[in-house]
């Protein structure tokens, strides 16, 4: 997609743009709105918020959505949003027992996808596939819907070759990941733009888009999937912390797993993540081969509410009520976010769960935080990482998943300004009618 002049050496065309970016994210989040509250959010005139909307209605970003018959006296306000074919993006999620690669396009809808369930392989390995995915997925769109396409997202754990006892995983080709630089081979090999995040980070990306986020300003996001990872959204935007791994959650020291399953803690506590894992799980129902299981067999053991599986959950369960209980007195956020791989009955039994933990486990005169079940299951990390591409070209403040590169104009108004959009974009979506959940 051609990027547009920026007109980088005005202050005043520098500041459009910024105000273009807000439009934008104030409809990625709120779904639809009129012109009126457009002006009213972004604090612009009447004939400003006109001239914007017509451009981004012009370079095919933006669409009117019909008319809204409020009952008030005049005509009926022309409603505004998202043009799905005004940009689409890739999303790679790569963890160590899966990969999969979608397409999505600007309105958060995924019209395309890719998945394997298998032992991480080789890096070389997996790039073959990757690169045969994206090719694949490429071809869905028309020459000119190609042209739009801004980038891969991709979502994957940090330090891949890290923490292989306490997950119980073989040693296979991890190691050989602590090298290798999947950004930039996917880039080398597809031409295009590579916005690579913590796989949590991601996840609560998704979520703070186009689910809970649109009503909810701070809240921590965990994410239940081979490993257990999370994102923390405080103010409406996301927290990356210096090292991208706020809301790593996976690292919160636990008491060691009673389950006899359990590799042995090597310290008087363990991480979470030994206890907090699908692949705990899947070692609990089959200690010698639980490497051949895959997600679809752990899902049958949640239909059939197999024995295991409910041993597994209640240790799960008391591992992160504690680990809760911690993160609610460092954080006192509101709300706790849990999604995860595995659907059906679990989301509803993983919550009940965890909620009578977390509660059993409340200090004298402490309340405990509301936990939600998420919006997109497996699909969260995917959307996330999709995302991503989004955010950085879109995005008034990209710099919150750039590593801290600022890419948002210069002029654009003081710090204070640009902290509080995300907040109002928020508060603004709370109260206009939500868009469809991506599918």
């Amino acid at each position: 997609m051609e990027p547009r002049k920026s007109g980088r050496g005005s202050n005043s065309a520098q500041l459009r743009r910024y105000n273009e970016r807000i439009v934008l994210q104030i409809l990625r989040r709120a779904g639809e709105a009129s012109k009126a509250e457009l002006a009213r959010a972004v604090q612009l005139t009447n004939a400003a918020i006109g001239a914007i909307i017509q451009d981004l209605i012009e370079e095919g970003l933006i669409v009117e959505a019909g008319k809204r018959h409020d009952g008030g006296r005049g005509q009926p306000a022309t409603m505004l949003r998202l043009a799905p074919s005004g940009a689409f993006s890739f999303g790679v999620r790569l963890d160590r027992t899966n990969m999969e690669t979608v397409l999505m396009d600007f309105s958060g809808q995924l019209i395309g996808r890719r998945l394997h369930d298998l032992i991480l392989p080789a890096p070389e390995r997996a790039l073959e596939i990757l690169t045969e995915d994206l090719q694949f997925l490429r071809h869905q769109l028309s020459d000119e819907e190609q042209t739009r396409i801004t980038g891969i997202g991709l979502a994957q754990p940090f330090n891949l070759g890290a923490w292989l006892h306490e997950l119980g995983l073989p040693e296979a080709d991890f190691k050989k990941w602590d090298d290798f630089d999947l950004s930039t081979a996917l880039e080398t090999a597809t031409g295009l733009p590579v916005f690579s995040e913590n796989d949590g980070t991601a996840a609560a990306v998704a979520e703070l888009f186009y689910g809970l986020g649109r009503q909810n300003d701070h809240f921590l996001y965990l994410f239940l999937g081979p490993a257990i990872g999370g994102g923390l959204i405080l103010k409406g935007d996301v927290v990356r912390g210096e090292t991208g791994n706020a809301g790593d959650v996976a690292m919160m020291p636990v008491p060691p797993s009673s389950l006899p399953t359990a590799p042995k803690a090597r310290h008087q506590w363990d991480l979470l993540l030994t206890r907090a894992s699908l692949v705990a799980l899947a070692r609990h129902m089959s200690p010698d081969d639980f490497a051949q299981l895959n997600r679809g067999d752990l899902q049958d053991a949640v239909e059939a509410d197999a024995p295991k599986y409910r041993e597994w959950l209640a240790d799960c369960a008391d591992a992160l009520g504690l680990a809760l209980r911690s993160a609610y007195a460092l954080l006192d956020v509101p709300l706790v976010v849990i999604d995860g791989d595995l659907g059906g009955p679990f989301p509803a039994a993983f919550r009940r769960a965890v909620k009578d933990a977390v509660e059993r486990t409340a200090p004298e005169r402490r309340q405990s935080p509301d936990i939600q079940i998420g919006s997109f299951g497996h699909d969260a990390g995917a959307i996330g990482a999709a995302s991503l591409p989004q955010f950085f070209n879109f995005s008034p403040r990209a710099a919150i998943l750039t590593g801290g590169k600022d890419t948002g104009p210069a002029g654009a108004g003081n710090a204070e300004e640009r902290a509080s959009f995300p907040a109002r974009a928020a508060r603004l979506g709370s109260h206009l009618a939500a868009p469809n959940r991506p599918t």
